[in-house]
């Protein structure tokens, strides 16, 4: 049996299932933030260790203004909604990406919801905000310029946003496209990969329990016979 210690998952289908409820998109991102907490809170009740959520990717500033707003809005409401669901729950609050972009008020919002959570000891939900793996990978490259001599796997990784966590596992797509979109590239290079045509608010704990069981009976070999 394989122990599932890092589940990442791309939150995709927010808009299509608005549009398909005839509302707007933005009520989508509403009801798909309530399914992070859902979903956050099962990973946690099943022991998993770091549990990964593409929330906004460094191609998504290209959305149409107005969305982008929301967006904004929404990870601000979630961070100070959600941190007495964290506590609650012993999981730990972290984010990989550029902050740099954020608002100072939105970055200060981030590094309290770090620092009220830094203490607990179960579940870390990681929130890929402002992430790209491209972008994160040549952060990376940057930070080793001053390295003398060969840059290692071992040095790279250490200048990867995700330093500390392990590779990922097991990752997921909602929304029925089967494509990664320049999410955890380098971590996942060994994941098993698992796709669902169910749209992210419209996905189940059950779905997941699903998908998880698969994963446990699924041989993984990195490269062996």
């Amino acid at each position: 049996m394989n122990d599932l210690v890092h589940l990442a998952i791309i939150m995709d289908g927010n808009g299509r299932w608005a549009q398909r409820q005839g509302k707007e998109r933005s009520f989508g991102h509403k009801e798909g933030a309530k399914k992070v907490r859902e979903i956050t809170k099962y990973a946690a009740k099943m022991g998993i260790k770091y549990l990964t959520l593409y929330a906004f990717s460094t191609e998504n500033w290209d959305r149409p203004k107005a969305e982008v707003t929301v967006l904004m809005k929404l990870l601000s409401k979630y961070l100070h909604s959600e941190i007495s669901t964290l506590l609650e729950n012993n999981i730990r609050f972290d984010v990989i990406g550029d902050m740099s972009k954020f608002s100072t008020s939105l970055q200060k919002e981030i590094a309290y919801a770090k620092e009220m959570t830094e203490h607990c000891t179960g579940l870390r939900q990681v929130l890929a905000i402002n992430y790209g793996a491209h972008d994160e990978i040549l952060r990376a490259i940057n930070k080793c310029l001053h390295v003398k001599g060969e840059i290692t796997k071992e040095i790279l990784e250490s200048n990867l946003d995700t330093a500390g966590i392990p590779d990922v596992d097991l990752l997921l797509r909602t929304g029925g496209d089967y494509r990664l979109s320049n999410f955890l590239l380098w971590q996942a290079a060994y994941a098993e990969l698992f796709f669902t045509k169910t749209l992210w608010p419209e996905f189940s704990t059950g779905e997941l329990e699903a998908i998880i069981s698969e994963y446990t009976s699924t041989e993984r070999r990195y490269g062996k016979i």
